[in-house]
């Protein structure tokens, strides 16, 4: 069953980026770069030409929304889990290379430039899922006691990180505008908060695997 839903997720990822490909070929050589190029779209008049674009574009943004409620649910099952299991579950380290679609978050400079659109930017909270790989090598670890003592410090240690970010974000960001602009302001908020979260995700795995990972102190020496 999980591998059928890992299949079907790389099936969809590749479909729809041929679609994207194909629909940004089309706008490029027959529609004048529309959606390609940054536009004005204040002054946006719809035409036939553009439904490829737009399509494509509908179905990349279902296609992350889709990636993130399967991460969702299987760190939910994962969670669930290790609650009623003495032993970590497997992950694939792999999984780490979902990271990678944190710099889509660059696409809200595009979108802000195009449509003042921010939404994109939240899209890097993605990065936190470089974690994966660190969780994935600790994967059917025993949860002894220096397990779970391990695992609440590395939750305080990537918690306060997090929120040491955000506090100060918000306290120096609250001054005022940012360069004069108050849409720029919000936009480094949006990018600070979601790293933040990223970073916590990644380093509650990450000190994890170290802390799991470190030698014991030696008690004597004969």
């Amino acid at each position: 069953m999980k591998k059928n839903s890992t299949k079907i997720t790389v099936f969809l990822g590749v479909i729809c980026a041929l679609i994207t490909a194909g629909s940004s070929w089309y706008s490029v050589v027959f529609n004048d770069s529309r959606f390609v190029a940054p536009m004005d779209l204040s002054v946006y008049a719809f035409r036939m030409q553009d439904l490829p674009m737009i399509v494509s574009g509908i179905l990349f943004a279902l296609y992350i929304l889709y990636l993130f409620v399967m991460l969702m649910r299987i760190i939910r099952v994962k969670k669930q889990k290790e609650a009623s299991s003495r032993m970590t579950k497997r992950v694939d380290p792999r999984l780490g290379l979902l990271g990678f679609f944190g710099f889509t978050g660059f696409l809200g400079f595009w979108t802000y430039h195009a449509d003042k659109t921010v939404f994109p930017f939240v899209f890097f909270i993605f990065f936190g899922f470089f974690g994966f790989f660190y969780e994935g090598k600790l994967s059917a670890t025993l949860m002894d006691e220096r397990y779970c003592e391990n695992k609440l410090k590395a939750n305080y240690s990537a918690n306060k990180a997090a929120m040491s970010i955000i506090f100060f974000a918000t306290v120096f960001l609250g001054q005022g505008t940012l360069m004069g602009n108050l849409e720029y302001t919000f936009i480094a908020y949006i990018i600070t908060v979601a790293l933040a979260i990223a970073l916590n995700l990644f380093l509650s795995s990450f000190l994890l695997y170290r802390y799991d990972h470190e030698e014991l102190p030696k008690e004597s020496e004969g």
